[in-house]
């Protein structure tokens, strides 16, 4: 792989997972769908988990899903969730033609609907993720939240 291959990937990489985040935030499973690889592992144990107290302020949201068609079309809509992500200060690296890993610094704010064991909650932390290039497409294979704060409300 050519530098420029190289800073192409890293771009496209960067682009699947805005585009993850944008389908999460404004309920389009179907674009969330987009960016996953057929037979993606998203693990999100702990995700609502104070690692401080070791909390699980949401345990509903522990899950792990198994393969592309597991993610809900209608996003976590159908929930009444309201989620906001940011993603920053990615870690890139192509460990070969077809594969990548990435770590992303993120913070995310869920207004839960009402009922729920918190009104909203704030975390901080990063994403541990894989990726694999399927044809001319860059897709996440794997996911994992590692979480350093959480806030309820």
């Amino acid at each position: 792989m050519t530098g420029a291959e190289r800073l192409a990937a890293v771009e496209a990489i960067k682009v699947v997972k805005a585009r993850y985040f944008r389908g999460v935030d404004t309920n389009d499973g179907a674009l969330v769908r987009s960016v996953l690889h057929p037979d993606c592992v998203l693990d999100y144990r702990g995700c609502t988990t104070d690692p401080a107290s070791g909390r699980d302020l949401v345990p509903s949201m522990n899950r792990v899903l198994e393969g592309r068609e597991s993610w809900p079309l209608e996003g976590s809509a159908g929930s009444g969730v309201v989620s906001v992500h940011q993603g920053h200060q990615v870690e890139v690296t192509l460990t070969g033609d077809t594969t990548a890993e990435a770590i992303w610094s993120m913070s995310d704010r869920m207004f839960m609907p009402p009922g729920a064991p918190v009104a909203q909650l704030l975390g901080y932390g990063w994403y541990h993720e894989t990726y694999e290039r399927v044809g001319d497409e860059w897709l996440i294979r794997t996911l994992r939240i590692q979480r350093i704060r959480v806030e309820a409300g």
